[in-house]
């Protein structure tokens, strides 16, 4: 049985990523949510209430071995740069880099307990592009990127650490840049593969890169974007 760990699992690309992993009657997955609340059931799905941005979480309630660990809290606001408070770059990267941070450290010894662990993080595209109004997340996911070959290279060989990076991905996240067909057209538009992407797509590579197929994969940051990171349409 490998036991899974997916933070913030109750929705978007997370919800996903459950849905698809307790397919493998292999896994038995620990998923937190906080703000969209899920009961424990069955096909192996154990749900935790969390909060990422208290001082001090509690992670007691895992088992001793985790073979992955999935980080999927973030945020997309996006505002031209000279309206963005101090405040705001500091409460995103309290979300995005200081509470996965949080989490890894709270069960590095449990991933140290199984030879051949995988974390993945989150990125987004803007990060390597450079978009309008974008400063704001792609200043924390930057970080994200940095402590993810800086963790790849510390706790290797025994554990795997990648992360990825995905373009606009139809998720609540997301609501308000797709709230109408001429948004989700022009964003399509955008992609050389003329589409936005689905949490499936995401949850997909993740499912990957938390397997023993991508044994030999480890510092990535892995574009699932449409090909807007290296293809001019």
């Amino acid at each position: 049985m490998k036991n899974i760990v997916i933070i913030g699992g109750s929705s978007g690309i997370g919800e996903a990523l459950v849905k698809k992993m307790r397919l493998n009657e292999e896994n038995e997955i620990h998923a937190t949510y906080c703000n969209n609340k899920k009961e424990s059931g069955e096909d192996r799905i154990n749900y935790h209430f969390l909060n990422v941005l208290d001082e001090r979480i509690n992670l007691d309630y895992l088992p001793s071995k985790i073979h992955g660990l999935v980080y999927c809290p973030g945020s997309i606001n996006l505002k031209p740069f000279h309206r963005i408070k101090i405040t705001d770059f500091e409460n995103d990267y309290k979300l995005q880099v200081l509470g996965a941070i949080k989490v890894i450290q709270g069960v590095l010894p449990r991933l140290k307990n199984e030879d051949g662990a995988s974390i993945v993080l989150f990125s987004t595209v803007a990060v390597q592009q450079g978009f309008n109004f974008h400063s704001q997340v792609a200043a924390s996911k930057g970080a994200i990127e940095g402590l993810t070959r800086s963790l790849s290279a510390e706790l290797a060989p025994n554990i795997r650490v990648n992360c990825v990076a995905p373009s606009l991905t139809d998720t609540p996240l997301a609501a308000k840049l797709l709230s109408s067909d001429e948004k989700r057209e022009a964003n399509a538009s955008r992609h050389p593969l003329n589409r936005i992407g689905s949490a499936q797509d995401i949850a997909s590579i993740v499912e990957f890169l938390l397997s023993e197929k991508s044994s030999w994969i480890t510092g990535q940051i892995i574009h699932v974007d449409g090909g807007m990171s290296s293809i001019k349409g």
